[in-house]
């Protein structure tokens, strides 16, 4: 890939090293990172009462924690260039202060997540390594996809290449589901919630391609509307734009760091609290912070929509209404007994939250089984509402709809910590490395140096876009969409496209879903051998 012809007086400076008191925060937040990680994991597990009989379990947990936040990490430098290049390359902010500037934000992102994303990227995982994700294929399964992830955006970061961190942890998962089912004698596509990676694909595919379409179009909506010659112009020297145009910038800049905390940090913690109810259950299985008052309500929203399902559906439960529950969340395929089965599954929740009074008060021995029998409820609801088999009235889909949002309560919630330590990687990340993807995105994809409009542009778009994605749960790609929306600039302002370097980044976009797939299929296969 070349870079276009910029005069090196025009050339942002990346020569400037890091100051002493960079160097000491840095220190400082990785250091109070680890130990307030340490200290609240502690304290959590303390809380519950129960002693530990070997230390195995904690020892896996802590090499599992370290390489959920190393994925977090690489994806702060893989994916922080996306954020700061166009107001490095535009002059409205130094390097080193736009990378400190969007590391800020992303940390501020993460903290304000809605949880959502987190979720619903551990929804594509094996139902059968969700409610055994303690055992060894469990953390197989966990160790495969994150390793794998940190190789290829490792990899794609070497070549200087704007690859999707997102595209890559999709891609990791499903290669795990792949060889799970391989490895269990059944077809490689029943090992994927495929109704909901079509869902996540879409997202990832289509939001490059809007992104180019919009930043193009915004661009020359700006150029219809906003007669000020200055702000399509390239930057003279290395001054700094105009006061109204910085300010611009830097708004966007800030609102795609913010987005990607937001979006992109909540994969690791849905993988994080995946790891945390493997080895931990007792405190991290079911939300030992709802107040004990709140139980009568769960207690009577089960009861209730117990009676809507058995009077909606009638027939006979399966004799294993776990079971069957957990083959209709794998196969998706229906039959007769699956209603029947999740209003006894329903029953079967209610009278042990009723029995325990409290989440605090159910054994060591049976959070487990109570957790899995809420995330399978969960899952099942999720997808009865899409099964056009199914069809209930308004008085029973209300009811499941009431008893899906206790259980997830209870169930689908992120300590504050985890937002912490999650938020500490990934914001550090972005002070690491950056500097190969920014030179990309600011002189390897079009043949003119960037503008003003042009930045502010592809930045907003991107801001937006990943910002709606959020509110709807759907992971989408930082540097697909910012990659994508700097192209449609340079297209609409007939600026010219280095081919070269759009095909490279094609490629990456097009070879990241099967090299991750194989590479966390292989690994998997590999884990489950040594654990």
């Amino acid at each position: 890939m070349s870079a276009i012809s910029i005069h090196s007086s025009e050339k942002p400076s990346f020569d400037k090293k890091p100051g002493l008191m960079t160097a000491i925060i840095f220190i400082a937040l990785l250091i109070g990172g680890l130990a307030f990680t340490a200290f609240s994991l502690m304290h959590d597990v303390t809380d519950t009462g129960v002693k530990a009989t070997t230390i195995l379990p904690y020892i896996l947990l802590g090499v599992a924690l370290l390489i959920a936040l190393g994925f977090e990490f690489v994806n702060g430098f893989h994916d922080t260039a996306n954020a700061v290049a166009t107001v490095i390359y535009t002059h409205s902010l130094p390097p080193n202060f736009a990378v400190l500037w969007s590391g800020f934000f992303n940390f501020l992102g993460v903290l304000f997540s809605s949880g959502a994303v987190a979720f619903g990227i551990i929804s594509l995982l094996p139902v059968e390594l969700i409610l055994q994700v303690g055992s060894g294929a469990g953390f197989a399964m966990v160790f495969a996809l994150l390793i794998a992830a940190i190789i290829w955006n490792l990899g794609t970061w070497l070549l200087g290449l704007p690859a999707s961190s997102s595209h890559t942890l999709i891609g990791s998962i499903i290669g795990v589901g792949v060889a799970n089912a391989l490895m269990h004698g059944r077809t490689g596509t029943s090992g994927v919630d495929w109704a909901q990676a079509t869902k996540v694909g879409y997202s990832l595919l289509l939001s490059p391609l809007i992104g180019f379409v919009f930043a193009a179009l915004l661009l020359l909506a700006l150029k219809a509307f906003v007669k000020n010659k200055e702000l399509y112009a390239e930057p003279k020297g290395k001054k700094a734009p105009p006061i109204w145009i910085r300010g611009l910038l830097i708004l966007t800049c800030t609102g795609v760091s913010f987005a990607h905390g937001s979006n992109d940090g909540q994969k690791g913690m849905g993988l994080i609290m995946l790891i945390l109810v493997g080895t931990v259950p007792m405190a991290y299985a079911l939300n030992r912070a709802m107040p004990v008052d709140q139980m009568t309500q769960f207690v009577a929203v089960a009861q209730v929509t117990q009676q809507s399902l058995v009077k909606s559906v009638p027939g006979a439960a399966s004799a294993e209404p776990r079971q069957a529950i957990s083959d209709y969340i794998r196969t998706k395929e229906y039959n007769a007994n699956v209603v029947p089965s999740l209003a006894a599954l329903t029953g079967k929740i209610g009278s042990q939250v009723k029995q325990y009074g409290s989440f605090d008060h159910v054994p060591s021995e049976s959070v487990g089984n109570v957790r899995n029998d809420m995330y399978l409820a969960s899952e099942a609801i999720r997808l009865i509402g899409k099964d056009k088999a199914v069809s209930f009235d308004d008085d029973t889909k209300k009811n499941v709809d009431a008893f899906k949002k206790e259980i997830d309560s209870s169930t689908k919630f992120i300590p504050l910590w985890v937002k912490v330590a999650v938020a500490i990687a990934l914001g550090l990340g972005t002070m690491v490395g950056w500097k190969r993807i920014v030179v990309t995105v600011g002189e390897k994809i079009g043949k003119t140096h960037l503008t003003y409009a042009q930045g502010a542009s592809a930045e907003l778009v991107a801001m937006t876009m990943i910002g709606a994605a959020d509110m709807y749960g759907l992971p989408v790609s930082t540097t697909h969409v910012l990659s994508s929306g700097v192209a449609g600039t340079m297209a609409a302002n007939k600026s010219g496209l280095q081919w070269s370097t759009i095909k490279s980044l094609l490629t990456a976009w097009v070879l990241t879903l099967p090299m991750a797939m194989l590479l966390s299929g292989s690994l998997y296969w590999l884990f489950t051998r040594l654990f």
